[in-house]
């Protein structure tokens, strides 16, 4: 049945309130509500990942709901027949911004003239409403959500409220998708846009094990460029969209990626749930294939080793720096010991002391320190933090003691992950070993299948698989043998570690 000649009309309307409205929205004022609007092509791709509905009666959830293009782009499609046979809908929205808010109004009320549906459109802080309606029967078939992105302050109202409805979570759009979810009937579908973040890391443990639990991934959908979902905005943050049926048993997943919002080089695989989330992985870390063959490292019968398995641990650098600035020195002195920063590494190159760092090279040694040091040795560092440009998220360097040979200590600042044997220094051929594993092209794509951000978490990098202790120190010792290790030397031997 079609209901509506000229549907797309409205969508395109509030497509161009985004835009006329956006950059009226202060910089300041967009970082403090966390709010971007959606583009009407991600609106439209969005609402067309619902699958077929037979339902007679629809509820829809628009939480964050800007100036109406999630709900434009749904109500778009029910009004030509496009796979809903919904005799009537309710929308239910949410917007704390009044100018948004007005917008979003008469929206709705145009599409209320030509369908038959009922709307309101709530002022609410949509935590606060939704907590106390999640002790409520759920009502909603249907969510489409475009939350809020900010992080919830551990002591704030916020955090006290989800914590209340048994929901621990540390951002805004973890909390609205896992609020929407409380509120959804069994069998409801849900179709978000969020960052990639809670796919991994240990701070989104929790929301992932709630989100697994309580729903079925259906559909994942990754842009291949960074700021293009959000364009207008200038939003850097990695974004997927994802589809979760309420209740529903968890089936193969289908993962689809573009280049941008244009969606014109679309491209979708279907992939057994246990190659999105593997069966012995605690922490729940989500995985986005882009292909639909295996990556080499999941199919190397070589490579299942555990960092406790190896003997390794791994750790976040100890020295946080702001901390301890009445300790650090500029220059080494015979007072001091070496103070690391990722700034020290390149490559395999370690240029300390270095003019330009930003707070010093080196840490006093004395009885409030101590304790943060580690001694000298060889050691395996991973940078936390890549830039946006760099074609690599895993970068490992490898620490020798004679690079520092009056020292008896070392800082490594907390923008660094240390590997170590019980907080001290590794084997030279074993240290070695497992920076030319890191390094290579099958270990960099392998982590971006879960990590879809700039930051190298330590968690990140334990819970990954290794060669064995022998492997990695045969590695290492072939790598000590090599006049030049260009990144084609170091993928061609691990080929052939991986089969």
């Amino acid at each position: 049945m079609r209901l509506l000649e000229s549907p797309i009309q409205l969508l395109d309307h509030a497509d161009s309130l985004r835009r006329a409205v956006a950059p009226g929205i202060a910089l300041k004022r967009k970082s403090a509500l966390g709010q971007f609007m959606t583009p009407a092509s991600v609106a439209r791709f969005m609402a067309s990942l619902f699958p077929p509905s037979t339902v007679e009666s629809c509820v829809l959830l628009d939480a964050g709901a800007g100036v109406g293009a999630l709900s434009c782009a749904f109500l778009d499609r029910w009004a030509v027949g496009d796979g809903f046979s919904f005799r009537k809908a309710e929308v239910k929205a949410y917007e704390i911004d009044d100018t948004l808010r007005e917008h979003l109004a008469a929206t709705l009320a145009s599409y209320a003239e030509r369908l038959p549906m009922s709307w309101s459109v709530s002022s609410d802080d949509f935590i606060e409403a939704a907590a106390l309606q999640s002790m409520a029967p759920s009502r909603f078939t249907h969510a489409i959500l475009n939350p809020p992105y900010k992080k919830i302050n551990s002591l704030s109202e916020h955090r006290l409220i989800l914590r209340q409805v048994g929901i621990e979570t540390v951002n805004l759009y973890s909390a609205f998708v896992a609020l929407s979810l409380s509120l959804m009937k069994t069998g409801g579908q849900m179709v978000a846009i969020i960052p990639r973040s809670f796919c991994n890391g240990p701070y989104y443990r929790p929301f992932r094990e709630f989100l697994l639990q309580r729903s079925a991934l259906r559909h994942m959908h990754l842009f291949a460029s960074r700021n293009k979902a959000f364009r207008d905005d200038d939003v850097l943050q990695e974004n997927i969209i994802i589809r979760v049926e309420c209740g529903g048993i968890q089936g193969p997943v289908t993962v689809s990626h573009s280049t941008d919002d244009s969606f014109s080089d679309l491209v979708e695989h279907e992939h057994p749930f246990d190659r999105i989330v593997f069966p012995s992985d605690s922490e729940s870390f989500i995985h986005v294939p882009t292909s639909p063959g295996h990556n080499s490292i999941e199919l190397s019968r070589g490579i299942r080793s555990s960092l406790s398995d190896i003997g390794i641990s791994i750790s976040t650098g100890p020295v946080v720096d702001f901390r301890l600035l009445e300790h650090i020195e500029n220059q080494p002195t015979k007072d001091t010991v070496p103070l690391l920063y990722p700034g020290h590494f390149n490559g395999q190159t370690t240029q300390w002391p270095k003019e330009g760092i930003k707070r010093g090279n080196a840490l006093k040694l004395n009885d409030d320190t101590r304790k943060w040091l580690y001694p000298n040795g060889f050691y395996t560092v991973v940078r936390r933090f890549s830039s946006k440009e760099e074609t690599r998220r895993i970068v490992a360097s490898v620490v020798r003691p004679d690079s520092f040979p009056d020292a008896k200590f070392l800082g490594f600042e907390n923008h660094l992950n240390v590997f170590h044997q019980n907080k001290g220094g590794l084997p030279e051929s074993l240290a070695y070993g497992l920076a030319v594993y890191l390094n290579t092209t099958a270990v960099d794509e392998n982590f971006r299948r879960f990590n879809g951000h700039t930051q190298v978490n330590a968690t990140d990098l334990r819970i990954m698989k290794y060669p064995d202790r022998n492997i990695l120190s045969e590695l290492g010792e072939w790598a000590q043998r090599q006049p030049v290790l260009t990144q084609a030397i170091i993928d061609e031997k691990t080929q052939k570690l991986a089969g």
